[in-house]
């Protein structure tokens, strides 16, 4: 395809969704098919059930990223909102008086998507603190292991991470933990200490064989750990830190807001694509249970599928299952105009950004596009919608889910959500504890 020519197609597209504009239909239903084309999947309720807008709505089309709610809902469903995913750092050797770690440094995966180069930073510095300069032996990880978005098996990238290897702005916000400044101000790159660098004298590589520590580690606590490591001493294990990720609820959070798919080992935790589609299913009236079909939790299998009505309907069990621990979806999901993501720069105007709590989608190999999400109003409480496109250009599509949305807002009378973001860095909710030789945790 002439690239110039398909760009052209798409201007006059964007001109003449804006022309229908000036038209302003009476009706939100007329809206609807005059801003987002007539058998595009557009769906909207008030908070009292009442249908004030329904095209299309029936009909599962590729919901894209749209999959990770159901997801969402399951992980919320199996840990709760204040879990948090443990790696335990562990050897089979002591530490000697000159900082060598004389054995492995043994890392037990716990099924942490979040584990970063600050996460990283945080363990060595404690690794240090505990006397390590250097590990005599290898960097084994035992179990499925997450770094930087990416399967890290063998440990090669966390090794160097460990080795003082990162991104300075990654030890900046590590070191600010201890030496905070100023509420809201930058972190300053200069003037660091020395990043932690710990030394290693064999490489990285998976470990295999049984563990000493439990694989489900990640559900039970630092002391329980302790009382189960063994003495240290030659083929016995000690641990030395256990790391806790952020809790679940602001992690997933942050998986939302940059559509991170990661999600899709996160299914696999909550039981995989079968039992999420299977729990999406149970949690929607009969009818539209055949409207939802799951191939992944992340929205990149082909065979995904979801309708309108049946992604509002999820997404207001997903609110009531936030509600009963005291959450709102803006906990969990972007906020337009607000959060850092794929809807920082969407609906920001000034009388449009605070105001839609959602999720995107885009998946241009099968032309799908969402945008789903809620808004509160002063006449019909709050309201929600979702926004299937399917067969249109992903620029023209967002342009017209934009444009019907900031509609919705000015007809109902929408306004912020009750919402201020967080702009502590991740690293900041996540732990890192020493375990003593001794036993006892300091």
């Amino acid at each position: 395809m002439n690239p110039r020519r398909s760009m052209a197609t798409i201007c006059a597209a964007l001109l003449g969704v804006s022309s229908a504009w000036g038209g302003a239909p009476s009706s939100l239903a007329g809206l609807a098919r005059t801003v987002m084309g007539a058998g595009q999947g557009v769906y909207v309720e008030a908070a009292d059930g009442a249908v004030l807008v329904s095209q299309a709505a029936d009909v599962a089309v590729h919901p894209a990223s749209v999959s990770k709610i159901p997801t969402t809902l399951a992980l919320l469903r199996k840990f709760g909102g204040e879990h948090r995913f443990v790696t335990v750092f562990a050897s089979d050797g002591r530490v000697r008086e000159d900082g060598t770690l004389d054995g492995d440094l043994i890392v037990e995966a716990g099924g942490d998507p979040y584990f970063v180069d600050e996460n990283a930073l945080l363990v060595a510095e404690r690794l240090q603190q505990l006397g390590v300069r250097r590990v005599a032996g290898q960097l084994l990880v035992r179990g499925a292991f997450t770094f930087d978005w990416n399967r890290d098996d063998e440990g090669v990238h966390l090794r160097q991470v460990l080795s003082g290897r990162a991104p300075a702005a990654a030890w900046a916000a590590v070191h600010a933990l201890d030496a905070p400044g100023p509420e809201g101000a930058e972190i300053e790159l200069a003037g660091l200490p020395p990043m932690p660098a710990l030394q290693f004298a064999a490489a990285a590589g998976p470990l295999l064989a049984g563990s000493v520590i439990a694989a489900a580690a990640g559900q039970r606590s630092a002391e329980s750990l302790v009382s189960e490591s063994r003495p240290v001493g030659v083929g016995r294990e000690q641990t030395l830190v256990v790391h806790r990720s952020q809790p679940l609820l602001s992690l997933v959070k942050s998986l939302n807001d940059y559509s991170n798919n990661i999600f899709t080992p996160l299914a696999e935790a909550a039981g995989g694509a079968s039992e999420v589609e299977a729990l999406a299913r149970s949690a929607v009236a009969p009818a539209m249970r055949v409207e939802i079909t799951l191939g992944d939790g992340a929205g990149m299998d082909p065979s995904n599928r979801m309708s309108p009505r049946a992604v509002v309907a999820l997404l207001r069990v997903l609110e009531r299952e936030l509600a009963a621990s005291g959450h709102t979806l803006t906990d969990i999901l972007p906020v337009a105009g607000i959060d850092e993501g794929t809807l920082h720069l969407r609906l920001n105007a000034a009388d449009e950004a605070g105001r839609v709590v959602g999720k995107t989608g885009t998946f241009g190999d099968y032309g799908a596009s969402a945008l789903v999400g809620a808004f509160v109003t002063r006449d019909r409480g709050e309201v929600y919608f979702a926004l299937l496109n399917h067969g249109v250009p992903v620029p023209l599509a967002r342009h017209r889910q934009d444009r019907f949305v900031a509609a919705l807002l000015a007809r109902l009378h929408a306004r912020r959500w009750d919402y201020q973001r967080d702009a502590h860095p991740a690293v900041a909710l996540a732990s890192a504890q020493i375990v003593a030789p001794s036993g006892a945790a300091h």
